[in-house]
């Protein structure tokens, strides 16, 4: 397992510098003031003004430190050295406070001796997990009785049709209930900057059903509050996808009949 999770961290910290500087994170933006909050986490989120928040997966910083602008007390963890300096810089150059620690997800608690009250992460994060057990165990343990945990993710539904560049279609090709071997993928360029030059990666990723991440996260104690389906995705998903008037990916034709992102708000019970 650990071969695997070293090379999709190889990946990540080529990839950190990349998106870095690439349009689609839009930094400079951000520094302007813009807010890189998803538009469904800006509306499903509490009041987090003065809330002790810790953002799982939080890549190069940019949405933790979003958080941060409505009032939250931040700490960003992610695997990849690389984002975690940018995303260190980012805060500086910002001048927003922000606390950020390089570590896997499963390792935290041996980094982070204390509790929040919400636990957040989003978009494309649990296919590089390739055990929600023990996700739902750190998450658990980092909240306080009573916290909030909050996942808006893409629909591991969605995961299951070929995305080829030359796709016209849906087209099942990869399975929904994968197991525990990863699914191998060798890229080149990244969803944020398709024309840079990276060189051909090797990643790894598991596609975890919706009722596996309602189960580990029962099990450890949360209490499920909502669960919300979205037709429509954040990126380009498939080839074939267009972008509708208020800037979403969606289906071509018959645009609302298929889950594409799903969100979780869930309260820690013991």
């Amino acid at each position: 397992m650990d071969e695997f999770l070293k090379a999709n961290r190889e990946v990540w910290d080529k990839l950190a510098k990349i998106h870095h500087e690439s349009e689609f994170y839009d930094v400079e933006g951000f520094l302007k003031g813009n807010q890189t909050l998803d538009p469904i986490e800006i509306e499903e989120l509490p009041d987090i003004s003065g809330k002790k928040l810790l953002h799982l997966q939080c890549h190069f910083g940019m949405d933790t430190l979003s958080l941060a602008r409505l009032g939250a007390d931040v700490t960003g963890v992610d695997f990849s050295s690389e984002a975690i300096d940018l995303a260190k810089t980012l805060s500086k150059t910002a001048e927003i406070d922000a606390r950020f620690i390089c570590s896997n997800v499963y390792d935290i608690p041996k980094v982070l001796d204390e509790q929040f009250d919400i636990v957040f992460t989003s978009g494309g994060v649990l296919v590089w997990l390739p055990d929600l057990d023990v996700w739902a165990k750190v998450i658990s343990s980092s909240l306080k009785k009573g916290g909030i945990f909050y996942i808006r993710e893409f629909h591991p539904f969605s995961y299951i049709f070929d995305d080829e560049d030359d796709a016209k279609e849906l087209r099942v090709k990869y399975p929904y209930f994968q197991g525990k071997e990863p699914l191998m993928f060798e890229v080149e360029g990244s969803y944020a900057s398709g024309d840079t030059k990276t060189g051909k990666m090797r990643n790894y990723e598991w596609n975890h059903p919706i009722s596996e991440i309602f189960k580990v996260l029962i099990n450890h104690g949360l209490r499920i509050d909502h669960f919300h389906e979205f037709p429509f995705t954040q990126y380009k998903a498939l080839p074939f996808m267009i972008k509708n008037e208020k800037g979403r990916w969606v289906l071509p034709e018959k645009t609302d009949v298929l889950p594409l992102m799903f969100s979780i708000m869930a309260t820690k019970m013991q």
